[in-house]
């Protein structure tokens, strides 16, 4: 599946009758960069959270962990929350996924929560879960079709299954 297919088919699949067309952007531009942060960050993740436990243990304030974490994300940016987006999928509860959610999306560094910010996706989130349509979003942009990931995707033989999405391919998107 390329990648305007996957961004058109979650349009139609899930937006659509809550959004109009002219408003998807609202939710499919932050959804695919917070998917794609959080495919370059998934390789790491438990180096982050082992790391972040350190720092907890040590009652550092957030701010004072940012670098730390960024180092052992191997990133400028990092998200310390104990979900991936995949990870919320198995926890489909809708009196805990909106929180679940939000917990994540508090979990990235400063310079990733502006961004989101810039987005104003936050603001979605309250429509997103009245409609009934978080889950369904959030499958939809971990369907195992589409890589987001500057890294391709292997099968069992290390052939490559989907090619990995560089950072200009991004852009383009």
């Amino acid at each position: 599946m390329n990648i305007g297919s996957f961004i058109w088919n979650i349009a139609d699949d899930v937006l659509r009758g809550v959004y109009t067309r002219g408003k998807y952007r609202d939710i499919i531009l932050p959804m695919t960069v917070i998917r794609r942060l959080d495919a370059v960050l998934e390789p790491t993740k438990p180096a982050v959270l082992a790391r972040k436990a350190e720092l907890d243990a040590l009652d550092l304030p957030a701010t004072a962990q940012e670098p730390a974490l960024n180092k052992a994300a191997g990133q400028a940016f990092h998200n310390g929350s104990p979900f991936t987006l995949k990870q919320l999928l198995s926890r489909p509860n809708p009196a805990t996924q909106r929180a679940d959610f939000e917990s994540y999306l508090d979990g990235f560094s400063v310079n990733v929560r502006e961004i989101i910010e810039q987005f104003g996706f936050r603001k979605q989130i309250d429509r997103l879960e009245q409609s009934g349509i978080l889950h369904a979003l959030l499958e939809k942009f971990c369907d195992d079709r589409v890589n987001l990931s500057p890294l391709p995707v292997r099968d069992d033989d290390g052939r490559v299954r989907l090619p990995a999405l560089d950072n200009h391919a991004m852009g383009t998107v």
